[in-house]
């Protein structure tokens, strides 16, 4: 039994629109960008630095709600795992990147609603959520994200 653990969680932005991929192999995936600010103090100063998160969303039926609901802007909580890929590009230099693959999200306000993000799903402004994923939201929405 592994005693590792792997295991992101970020509320953030959408920096684009979700981009959804069809393979080869009949898998469909959704590849997204996700802005997440962190505020600190330095010498009595604030201050924010912004971190960019490659995320790859997985499979047919949790993809579809995604790809209709979320676009640039939208505010969005998730869950998921690290995983790190490697490739050689044109030039064959050995390239490699950390992707978070979404394990499960959350809809939270988005820029067009000014809804909380919590409370019934039937709103308009409320998406339905995918398959298997419940109303307990673990994000909360009191921060504010300068986008």
């Amino acid at each position: 039994m592994a005693s590792d653990l792997n295991k992101a969680i970020l509320v953030g932005r959408i920096t684009k629109d979700p981009e959804q991929k069809f393979l080869q192999s009949g898998a469909v995936c959704i590849s997204f960008s996700l802005a997440v600010n962190y505020s600190y103090t330095q010498n009595h100063e604030k201050k924010e630095q912004v971190s960019f998160f490659t995320c790859v969303l997985w499979g047919e039926k949790r993809c579809e709600p995604f790809v209709k609901y979320v676009h640039k802007g939208d505010r969005l909580g998730i869950t998921g795992r690290l995983q790190q890929r490697t490739w050689d590009d044109q030039n064959g230099n050995k390239r490699s990147t950390v992707e978070i693959i979404v394990e499960d999200y959350h809809f939270l306000q988005g820029k067009r609603d000014g809804g909380s993000g919590s409370g019934s799903n039937n709103t308009p402004e409320q998406p339905p959520l995918p398959q298997g994923q419940d109303d307990d939201n673990p994000f909360s929405d009191d921060g504010e994200i300068p986008f």
